[in-house]
């Protein structure tokens, strides 16, 4: 037998037969003679060993007389039932055993003769539940506390095999030693109330302060099945990231379950709309498949040629008991193949279903013949809810991250305003479940202060033409070198005639770029260059030089992509490098006061940000967030340029950048266009703003034709002279920083369109590597200034 595992205890353990001597007491006193002498002799048997009496302290007095313990215990223990039954002595709780049955002895014995001990059971629940045992034999309380307790032993084959843990406690006497403390009413209530704290169950019932004298009966039921069912919808149901050893313990689970110690299991999605089978879309340390070698497999060919329609069609489990065989069987043996080759040699493989829908197969297979078989699956049928239930699960997982990507990439409601789109949607709800007409409210956030800003990349249709103009001469440059250098298609009459359209395109490309210029040449390339480059009987050098004009073509226009294709990746790399500066450093800003924030990738990089109580109206709003977000706002574009200043050293294309904030101190109200999936302004006044915006980066200084953005600088454009005031502090505070140049530019804006009044100032950042890695908040330019 073991030794005690818990060495803290409420009890004070004896181990005695005293009630069971009791009994036989009263039984010799009888008057059926074969009981009564059967009695006496068991006895006069023990008279011999008092302890068993009195109580057993040292265990070595149980190992000393397991043959007169067996005798006494004979009527608990019966002998026919010994191979059947799994039965011990045992104190309640701890991992001391004896007298145990064969059947006990024999699983322990195939376990390694491993110590036992409860599942997930420890010291404290020990303590608590010895105390619990207490309260309702001495005090009378019916507390329930029906935790199940399991053994998990492992067999011969390392199969985890679970039994439940039964007590039988009618051979026990508790009661109170001298240090035991007297608990009252209240002291039990506030126990009851505090089963979590352990401290509070030793104060009450210090160690060893209470007698257990006796000894327990143990029952083990096999409940390997039920626990395994169990363990699998613990294991399913969980939604957190699933690793390798989640992966395992499933694996494990379906051994225990069918008790085949080399069992691996698959799962096979369906996808309905495609038509296809594939693998669990997580990661690595998901189940893997046997019947899908690459990513997916069309449905046709899932079974690889193999003619098994009754799992497609019929939705029944397909059994192969031995699969060597199974594969010479014409039209069996590829899939047959495909099976051996993973060492399966015997396999279940049965459909998921839920309302008549295929979500998947479970795939169960084994390297030994006949282990898998048609029998055995039907045992799949206990199992197979709670992996519909799993795969059902995956599948509206799955439609929801999906909708949250479209939502991210393509009509993003940002997280400052999606609490109200939830509470229109709520309510629609709540007007669909109640039989109401539900009708979409418009999404409107008043008496918000919006803030714009760009860096927009210089030029960018000049340069665009130009690398055009440049791609195009090229081409027409590379063709007459091989009318030029090609014998072949030099003596051809048509050449001359040729020769002088393409030197006709060349004059016209020295002229400012048409619209329908390019697509003018690239007509006149496909129809009557190309068809004679390919057609014409040429030598192997002519062949040479047409084969290398060809592999310069761009695969889809047909023409040279070279000079636009570095000012596409400079492009590019610029809006995206912007954009990312910008949405990381929005992260931050939404720390201010939260807000709402959108950008769009044009040529360059614009953002709008809307601040005010009404998209945040769970926080006090102060005008001190305006400004901070402001002060913010003109950092991240000191930032941006900078960022630009480095990036355009490795660019394959130079191309500059300017920056241009327009200040609004008017707050204006906002509404969610449906139609277009995003917020625009609301109202005729509120319109000027969006007039403003659209004008304002292509205006001229007063009096000049000089723009009033330029590159590496930023201008600041407002209406009113507090702003201007507001502004300049900034600037100074920057400048006082080492984040932007001394010189401070100020100038009126030309009159635009239904747009005057409108003043400037520029500025422009100094290119110095580390000048805005921190951030500055307007308290702390307050306080500088002060």
């Amino acid at each position: 037998m073991n030794h005690l595992l818990f060495k803290e205890s409420p009890f004070k353990t004896l181990i005695s037969f005293h009630k069971l001597i009791e009994s036989l007491e009263e039984i010799a006193l009888s008057d059926v003679d074969y009981r009564s002498n059967y009695a006496k002799s068991l006895l006069k048997e023990i008279e011999s060993v008092p302890e068993f009496s009195t109580g057993i302290k040292d265990f070595s007095i149980i190992e000393d007389n397991k043959k007169i313990i067996r005798n006494l215990l004979s009527d608990l223990f019966p002998t026919a039932l010994t191979n059947n039954e799994i039965k011990a002595v045992t104190i309640p709780f701890q991992n001391v055993t004896f007298n145990r049955t064969k059947r006990f002895k024999k699983i322990v014995k195939n376990a390694g003769d491993l110590d036992l001990t409860i599942r997930d059971f420890n010291e404290d629940q020990f303590y608590v539940l010895s105390c619990i045992l207490i309260l309702n034999a001495y005090y009378k309380q019916k507390f329930d506390y029906n935790k199940p307790l399991f053994y998990d032993i492992p067999d011969a084959d390392g199969i985890i095999n679970h039994y439940r843990i039964l007590y039988n406690a009618d051979f026990i006497e508790i009661y109170p030693s001298e240090n035991a403390i007297s608990l009252s009413p209240e002291d039990i209530d506030e126990l009851m109330d505090n089963f979590e704290n352990v401290a509070l169950w030793k104060e009450k019932f210090p160690l060893e302060s209470w007698v257990l004298k006796g000894f327990g009966i143990i029952s083990l039921f096999d409940a390997t099945k039920e626990s395994a069912i169990s363990n699998l919808k613990s294991t399913l149901l969980r939604r957190d990231k699933k690793t390798k050893e989640d992966s395992k313990i499933s694996e494990n689970i379906f051994k225990s379950f069918f008790k085949i110690p080399d069992l691996r299991i698959g799962i096979s999605i369906y996808n309905d709309e495609e038509k296809k089978f594939v693998k669990l879309p997580f990661d690595e340390s998901s189940i893997g498949s046997f019947i899908i070698q690459n990513n997916e497999v069309e449905c046709c060919n899932a079974f690889h040629g193999c003619s098994l329609n009754a799992l497609l069609e019929a939705k029944e489990s397909i059994s192969i008991s031995n699969v060597e065989t199974f594969a010479t069987i014409p039209g069996n043996e590829k899939f047959g193949q495909l099976l051996l080759s993973q060492n399966i040699k015997s396999c279940i493989f049965s459909p998921v279903v839920k309302d008549n829908k295929l979500l998947g197969i479970i795939e169960m297979v084994s390297a030994t013949p006949r282990q898998l078989n048609s029998i055995n699956a039907n045992n799949l049928k206990l199992i197979l809810p709670n992996i519909v239930d799993t795969l059902e699960r995956h599948d509206t997982d799955l439609l929801n991250q999906i909708e949250a990507i479209i939502q991210r990439e393509y009509t993003a409601i940002h997280s400052s305003v999606y609490w109200k789109f939830k509470a229109e949607a709520q309510k629609n709800l709540q007007a669909k479940a109640s039989g109401n007409e539900a009708v979409f409210k418009e999404i409107v956030f008043k008496e918000v202060y919006p803030l714009y800003g760009q860096i927009d990349i210089n030029g960018s249709s000049e340069h665009r033409n130009n690398t055009v103009k440049e791609d195009l001469k090229n081409q027409l440059q590379s063709i007459l070198t091989i009318f030029e250098n090609s014998k072949s298609i030099h003596k051809l009459p048509l050449v001359e005639q040729r020769n002088f359209e393409l030197y006709s395109f060349l004059k016209e490309l020295e002229k400012e770029l048409k619209a329908d210029t390019e697509q003018q040449i690239q007509n006149y390339i496909e129809r009557e260059i190309h068809p004679l480059l390919r057609n014409a009987i040429i030598d192997s050098e002519d062949k040479l030089l047409i084969d290398a004009y060809f592999e310069k073509l761009d695969s889809k226009t047909q023409l040279f992509y070279h000079a636009r294709k570095n000012f596409d990746d400079a492009m590019a790399v610029i809006n995206k490098k912007m954009a990312t500066v910008l949405d990381n450093e929005q992260n931050e800003a939404q720390s201010i006061f939260p807000h709402y924030y959108e950008r769009f990738k044009t040529d360059g990089v614009e953002h709008n940000l809307y601040i005010g109580a009404s998209i945040t109206p769970t926080q006090s709003f102060d005008l001190m967030y305006l400004n901070n977000l402001r002060l913010w706002q003109l950092q991240t574009l000191c930032k941006m340029e900078l960022e630009h200043h480095r990036l355009k050293q490795i660019l394959p294309y130079r191309l500059e950048v300017s920056s241009l904030i327009l200040v609004f101190s008017s707050p204006i109200s906002i509404r969610f266009r449906m139609d277009e999936k995003r917020f625009d302004v609301d109202g005729t006044y509120n319109a000027r703003y969006e007039v403003v915006k659209k004008r304002i980066d292509k205006a001229h200084i007063k009096g000049t034709n000089e723009r009033i953005t330029q590159k590496e600088k930023i201008t600041i454009v407002y209406s009113h002279q507090y702003e201007e005031v507001e502004y300049l502090k900034y600037i100074q505070f920057l400048q006082f920083k080492k984040i932007l140049e001394p010189t401070i530019e100020q100038f009126e804006v030309e009159e635009l369109q239904g747009v005057y009044g409108l003043k400037a100032i520029r500025i422009k950042v100094l290119n110095t590597e580390g000048n805005v890695d921190t951030k500055y908040t307007y308290q702390e330019l307050l306080a500088t200034l002060h």
